[in-house]
C-alpha cells in the first residue's frame, strides 16, 4: 500500500488511520493507488458536495475576475456620465456595462464591482499570506524555545488582541495615510495573534514527540528540527486557519471603508462603494445591495469552503465523508 505520507504531505497519521482511509474493508475496499489518491478522493468528495462546491465555483470565479478581467475595466469604471445618473438596474439601454446601474456621478456598478474585486481579494490575500506567514514562525519559535521567550512573546500578542482593530487602524492610518499597503500593515498587525497562538499551542505539543527528540538526539539544530519536523505538521492546520480568516478580512476591510478609514477614490473596494451608496438607499439601493451582497456571500463561500478543508484534514472525518459520499460500487479494488 502506498504511503499515505507521500500522498498527503504534513498529515499525521498511524498506521490504522491510513488502512482505514484507504484499506479499511468497512469503508469499501482499497483505493486504486493509481486512479484514487487522496487528492482526487477529496475532488470527487467535493463533486458530490453540491453547498461545498458552489462556494468553491464562487470563489474561484472571483479569482479569475480578480486577475483577468479586472485590468480591463479599470478605465471604464470611473468614467462619469451625468446622462445615466442613478440610472437603474437591469436595462441595456445604456449598454451592458451598465446593466446593474450607475452611480450618483454616472459611473457604472458592474464596472466598480469587478474592480473593487480585484481590490478586496488584493487586500484580503496579502493579510493572510503576511499575517500568517509571520505569525505562524513567531508561533513556532516561541512554542519550540519557550521559557522567556514563549511569555514574552505570549505577553504581546495579547497586548495586540487588547486593542480594538477600529483604534488601531484609526492610529496607524492617520500616520500613514490611507492605502492598500497601509490597509494590508494593519489589518495583518490585527491578526497576527490569531496564528501566533494556534502555532505556539501546537508546536509545544510536537516539540516533547519522539521523533523531535530522534532528531535532536542525532544533533539536528532547532533551524533544522522547526523547518523540517514541526513546520510540516502545523501548516495544514495554518492553513484551514488562514482559509477561515480570509472571510473575516473582507469583512473586516469592508467595515473599515464603510467607515472612511479605508481606502479613498479612485481606489475603491466593495466596502467603498456599500460607504458611497448608504447616502442614497431610498432613491439607488443598487448601489449598497448588489456590494453589500457580494461581500456576503464570498464570506459565507470562504467558510463554507474552510469548513470542508478542515473536515478533509482530519483523518476520522474525512473518512466518514468518503464512506458516506462515496458507495462502495463506486472504488476500485487495488489489485493485487
Amino acid at each position: 500500500m502506498k504511503n499515505l505520507h507521500d500522498l498527503t504531505p504534513g498529515l499525521v497519521v498511524d498506521d490504522s488511520t491510513a488502512s482505514g482511509l484507504l484499506g479499511d474493508p468497512t469503508l469499501g475496499g482499497s483505493f486504486d493507488t493509481k486512479s484514487g489518491t487522496l487528492k482526487w478522493v477529496r475532488l470527487r468528495v467535493l463533486l458530490k458536495m453540491p453547498v461545498q462546491l458552489t462556494a468553491a465555483l464562487w470563489l474561484v470565479s472571483l479569482v479569475v475576475v480578480a486577475l483577468t478581467i479586472a485590468p480591463l475595466f479599470e478605465t471604464a469604471a470611473n468614467v462619469q456620465n451625468l446622462e445615466v445618473r442613478f440610472l437603474a438596474p437591469f436595462s441595456l439601454d445604456h449598454g451592458w456595462l451598465n446593466v446593474l446601474g450607475a452611480d450618483g456621478l454616472g459611473r457604472s456598478e458592474l464596472g466598480q464591482l469587478i474592480v473593487g474585486t480585484r481590490t478586496s481579494f488584493l487586500i484580503a490575500g496579502g493579510v493572510v499570506v503576511v499575517s500568517a506567514t509571520i505569525g505562524s514562525a513567531i508561533g513556532m519559535l516561541c512554542g519550540y524555545a519557550g521559557g522567556w521567550v514563549d511569555a514574552s512573546l505570549m505577553r504581546l500578542a495579547d497586548v495586540i488582541v487588547a486593542l480594538p482593530t477600529l483604534l488601531l487602524a484609526l492610529a496607524v492610518l492617520f500616520v500613514l495615510g490611507t492605502s492598500i499597503i497601509n490597509l494590508v500593515i494593519v489589518l495583518a498587525l490585527s491578526r497576527l495573534p490569531v496564528y501566533m497562538r494556534t502555532a505556539e499551542a501546537q508546536t509545544r505539543s510536537l516539540r516533547e514527540r519522539t521523533f523531535v527528540e530522534a532528531s535532536r538526539s542525532l544533533g539536528a539544530s532547532s533551524r533544522r528540527i522547526i523547518v523540517k519536523d514541526i513546520a510540516p505538521l502545523v501548516l495544514p492546520t495554518v492553513l484551514t486557519l488562514a482559509m477561515l480568516e480570509l472571510a473575516g478580512v473582507i469583512l473586516a476591510a469592508a467595515g473599515l471603508s464603510f467607515l472612511g478609514l479605508g481606502l479613498q477614490r479612485p481606489d475603491v473596494d466593495w466596502g467603498t462603494l456599500v460607504a458611497d451608496g448608504r447616502s442614497y438607499l431610498t432613491v439607488a439601493w443598487w448601489l449598497t445591495v448588489f456590494p453589500g451582497f457580494a461581500i456576503a456571500l464570498t464570506a459565507l463561500a470562504g467558510n463554507l469552503l474552510a469548513n470542508w478543508v478542515r473536515a478533509m484534514g482530519d483523518p476520522n472525518q474525512s473518512g466518514r465523508l468518503v464512506a458516506k459520499i462515496m458507495p462502495k460500487g463506486n472504488r476500485e479494488p487495488v489489485d493485487k
